[in-house]
């Protein structure tokens, strides 16, 4: 049966080919989890459907594909992540950590409904990555779609700055007609003056100006009104009911009526408006040298003869003028007089503003302190509550006790400093109005001030051991928050493990490649020594060969001595053999030490899940006790 891992999911980075001490690869027996396996290809297909096509290259690790994948979606949502994956394949324990802690930070600002930790996606947890995965590919879709006109109008925009379609550059060509056309037909259709009205000063209020001007252009503004008037109040006699008596007569005569006068005011207006011809009224370029021509001297004379015309109409008309003047004067005084009403009012108005406004920001000031201190005390408390679980809750609920009680006390404190001063203060009133009065009861005064004394040297005393209690809380207070943070929460502990057994895998990867490394590099040395020994015994034997054959004694004697060569590699090869076998004798008793502790570590793994099970269970039923009592 196969023996089961600590982690049975996938590693890459560190993992390089294990090799026993023949140099025969060793293949490790993983357990593999079929839920797991199933969510990796879920996330796969979905990051293949969202456009993440690197998916699906064979040569990647999961972790490559997933942390690839996740970065790919949060920048398509417009989030940054200082992460690069294009060089960083099969990254160490720690790159891998790094990237999961980066791209996690990220997370919470996108708003993320669900919530991941590093060591998941760096242990290549499916069951807690698929939903973020799920929820990434969502926001990158629907980022995508937001941004899909933008992107389409842009590159439009970028087409038309550099080529034209053939609608383009017919519309250039025939735009130079068009509006050549367009300004011809605006000239010949334009407003023509068909009047002059020769005393516009006698027209004094505004309508009559209004329709003089349209009478000068051909246009009766007063008679066509009328007449679309005339015709809804037909209509409205025709639809309505008939009322009784005269009334419809009644309407009728006083539309009429209006008619009448405005025909009549319209034959006024034209009695004053004489026709004129089309090239009328233009000033020609010659007569407008001849009045920029004109001398000093002759403009003097005219500017006299108005003067002296002017004089001889005020003189006819000096009753009236006079009048008018005194109430103009009046007028001018009366207004400037309110006006320095209103600039004495304005200043007040200003100055009570500029007050209101000093005490507004200041308000502002106190309100976003406030706010500051509120969102500080919420972070905080978010913070405590988080840290609640139920091995330190307990402890919690102490602390929040005796936090309670700290806050009480401090404001029992500062109660009890303000009703000294209020006292303090009454007793130093009460001295400045015995010195002022007279020197009376002398003894009597000094007597009180001993007792005021006594009194304030026992308040103070009392004042200074509530101070040494508080201070005594504080430090218990302080105390129990440095216990609560000694002890790491049930999370922590998991990531811990996880970090520990991670480093040991590593670390013990590293100790047997640097040991196979050894093993290698001593089996070469070997290697090398007898080959050198046998490249020397081969030399000698062929430097002394023609020289053993020159005689036959010492033929004899070089081939005894060629026996004792040869009895000696044999006792050698003996001897290695030997040494051999013992090896191997070493390897199948520390194989059968390592199954056997393979198989102690899979009852230690199922052990530890079945009590972690009944421990569970033992909570529930507990919970279910204290609901039931």
């Amino acid at each position: 049966m196969a023996a089961p891992v600590v982690f049975p999911r996938s590693r890459t980075g560190s993992g390089s080919a294990q090799y026993d001490a023949e140099g025969r690869e060793l293949v490790a027996d993983v357990r593999e989890d079929e839920e797991q396996n199933v969510k990796l290809q879920e996330t796969i297909e979905l990051l293949l459907a969202a456009g993440y096509f690197r998916a699906r290259i064979k040569g990647l690790s999961p972790f490559d594909k997933v942390v690839g994948g996740m970065t790919w979606c949060i920048t398509t949502c417009n989030f940054d992540v200082d992460v690069d994956l294009l060089f960083q394949e099969n990254s160490t324990i720690g790159q891998k950590i790094a990237l999961t802690e980066k791209i996690v930070a990220v997370l919470p600002r996108m708003k993320c409904p669900h919530r991941i930790e590093p060591h998941q996606i760096q242990g290549l947890d499916f069951i807690h990555i698929y939903p973020v995965v799920q929820w990434l590919v969502k926001r990158a879709i629907e980022t995508r779609e937001e941004m899909g006109d933008q992107i389409r109008s842009f590159s439009v925009w970028q087409f038309n700055k550099h080529h034209k379609t053939p609608q383009d550059v017919e519309f250039a060509e025939q735009q130079p007609v068009s509006v050549s056309s367009v300004e011809k037909i605006k000239d010949v259709y334009r407003p023509q003056r068909k009047y002059r009205r020769a005393e516009t000063h006698r027209l004094k209020d505004e309508e009559s100006r209004i329709q003089s001007t349209l009478l000068e252009y051909g246009r009766r503004h007063g008679a066509s009104t009328l007449s679309k008037a005339d015709k809804e109040s037909e209509k409205g006699n025709k639809k309505g009911p008939l009322s009784p008596g005269r009334a419809g007569g009644e309407g009728a005569e006083d539309l009429e009526e209006m008619r009448k006068i405005e025909e009549k005011k319209i034959q006024s207006l034209m009695k004053g408006l004489a026709a004129m011809d089309t090239e009328q009224g233009r000033i020609a370029a010659s007569m407008v040298g001849s009045i920029v021509g004109l001398q000093s001297d002759e403009i003097q004379q005219i500017a006299s003869e108005y003067a002296g015309r002017q004089s001889e109409l005020q003189l006819g008309d000096g009753t009236e003028r006079l009048s008018s003047s005194q109430q103009h004067q009046r007028t001018v005084t009366s207004l400037n007089r309110q006006m320095k009403n209103y600039e004495k009012r304005r200043e007040k108005i200003l100055g009570d503003h500029s007050e209101l406004q000093q005490s507004y920001q200041q308000a502002e000031s106190q309100l976003q302190e406030v706010k500051t201190l509120a969102e500080r005390i919420n972070s905080e408390m978010n913070n405590l509550e988080a840290l609640e679980t139920d091995e330190n809750k307990e402890v919690l609920l102490v602390l929040r006790g005796l936090v309670a009680k700290n806050e009480n006390l401090k404001k029992q404190e500062q109660e009890f400093r303000a009703q000294c001063k209020e006292e303090m203060a009454k007793l130093k009133q009460q001295i400045s109005d015995l010195k002022e009065s007279a020197g009376q009861g002398g003894g009597e005064l000094s007597e009180r001030d001993q007792l005021i004394a006594k009194q304030f040297q026992a308040d103070q005393e009392k004042l200074q051991k509530i101070r040494l209690l508080l201070a005594r809380k504080n430090r218990e207070i302080s105390q129990l928050q440095r216990k609560i943070d000694d002890i790491p929460s049930r999370a922590e502990l998991t990531q811990y493990q996880r970090r520990f057994v991670e480093l040991y895998n590593q670390v013990n990867n590293t100790h047997r490649e640097t040991k196979q490394f050894y093993t290698l590099y001593n089996t070469l040395d070997d290697t090398k020594l007898y080959l050198e020994k046998e490249i020397t015994l081969l030399n000698s034997i062929h430097d002394n060969f023609q020289q053993a054959m020159s005689s036959p004694s010492s033929t004899q004697q070089f081939l005894k001595q060629f026996e004792q060569m040869v009895e000696g590699i044999k006792v050698t090869k003996a001897s290695l053999e030997k040494r051999k076998l013992e090896e191997k004798v070493k390897r199948d008793e520390l194989n059968d030490n390592y199954l056997d502790l393979i198989d102690k570590q899979r009852l230690y793994f199922k052990t530890v899940k079945e009590f972690q099970e009944e421990c569970r269970k033992n909570e529930n039923l507990l919970k279910k006790l204290e609901r039931k009592a």
